[in-house]
């Protein structure tokens, strides 16, 4: 006997059965509704608890996305009533706030509760969950429906403009690499008539041209195919910047004003650990890893202002001089005399009021995006 094949003696199991969910009845939220069939038990629904430790407001980062918002109607009542969309990056959360307006007939104030919003024209009672709206559905120039009302995103506040641009990999509308890519397809054909134009726009060869003519240009060349968020990432990218110094005192006069109102007095352990980290005991350390410690310590500091004190506090081989930097925050032994600090008060990301800028930046250098687009003319 040669032949040794197995021979199977048992039926093979049967295939397990695909487990069903009955459809959405439209008592309480998806979520529950569908934990009550997972098991004889109901459960509440599990929330993404990391996700709200990472995305919910810690010191100076707010982690909220808000955007000016104005309704699409054809009713001359309703044509000048502006909303606030504030986005909450912690639970994917969505609120609503009309800008009080006198003498206009129409209350401000609360216009939709603070919640999670569903993507119009879904089929209400079905198995699958819903679709809702994201960060990512949300840029200026968007049109959203929220609960049957039509919103046409018109301006974002500073904060999400930055947050967006940090984050480019999640927003493909403020990714300069994605947009030049994509206007480079666009463009690349005529090279020469496009430079004619940007040239003609700037008849005084200041090699600078203001913002609503570059944006007329930018509509012009891609026939609307770009959203105004996208051109006002080319703009702000591109703008000429201004050139100004900043008082070492005056940085370090606000971030003492933010430690002592949040009573942070932890500068012994923190120069403790940089000094650990100065393996070599040579006294500096480089910028980035100043900046870790700083924000593991939870420096109530906004980012970009550590990130101009680290940079006072540099060396000429840019490295940080940590010992001088822990001195100058340490509010309880070196504060800064009262007539150093500031005297007007500093604008604060949620006074916001809502009212668009005059131009999203003042003037754009054409000529290094001429260059990123078709290469350096010869």
């Amino acid at each position: 006997v040669e032949d040794f094949t197995p021979v199977s003696y048992k039926a093979p199991p049967p295939p397990k059965p695909e487990k069903t969910f009955p459809p959405y009845t439209g008592f309480g939220s998806e979520e529950d509704s569908l934990c009550s069939c997972m098991g004889l038990l109901p459960k509440p629904p599990q929330k993404d608890f990391k996700k709200f430790m990472e995305k919910d407001r810690s010191g100076m980062e707010s982690n909220i996305l808000r955007f000016l918002a104005k309704l699409v109607t054809d009713s001359p009542i309703d044509t000048d009533r502006k909303f606030i969309i504030s986005y909450f990056l912690s639970d994917d959360t969505i609120s609503v706030f009309e800008h009080i307006q006198r003498n206009t007939g129409i209350l401000g104030g609360k216009f939709l509760e603070r919640g999670r919003i569903k993507k119009p024209g879904q089929e209400l009672f079905k198995s699958e969950p819903s679709e809702y709206f994201k960060a990512q559905n949300l840029f200026v120039g968007a049109r959203v429906c929220f609960h049957g009302h039509n919103f046409l995103l018109v301006d974002a506040d500073e904060y999400t403009f930055n947050y967006m641009e940090k984050h480019a990999n999640e927003f493909s509308v403020a990714d300069v690499g994605v947009i030049l890519k994509k206007l480079k397809d666009i463009a690349e054909s005529r090279s020469r008539e496009v430079r004619q134009v940007f040239a003609a726009s700037d008849p005084e060869h200041t090699k600078v041209i203001e913002y609503d003519p570059f944006r007329n240009l930018i509509v012009s060349i891609t026939d609307g195919a770009f959203s105004e968020h996208e051109i006002m990432t080319l703009g702000r990218y591109y703008s000429v910047k201004d050139e100004y110094e900043v008082d070492l005192h005056f940085l370090l006069s606000v971030a003492q004003e933010q430690l002592k109102k949040n009573s942070f007095e932890n500068f012994e352990q923190l120069s403790a650990v940089l000094t650990y980290n100065d393996r070599e005991k040579c006294g500096v350390l480089p910028h980035e890893m100043c900046r870790t410690i700083c924000k593991s310590f939870k420096l109530p500091v906004a980012d970009d202002d550590l990130q101009a004190l680290l940079t006072m506090f540099e060396d000429d081989h840019k490295q940080v001089e940590y010992k001088k930097f822990v001195d100058g925050l340490n509010w309880r032994e070196n504060q800064i005399p009262a007539f150093q600090t500031i005297k007007v008060p500093l604008k604060n990301e949620d006074d916001w009021s809502g009212q668009p800028p005059s131009l999203p930046v003042k003037g754009i250098k054409y000529l290094p995006l001429l260059d990123d687009l078709f290469g350096k003319e010869e």
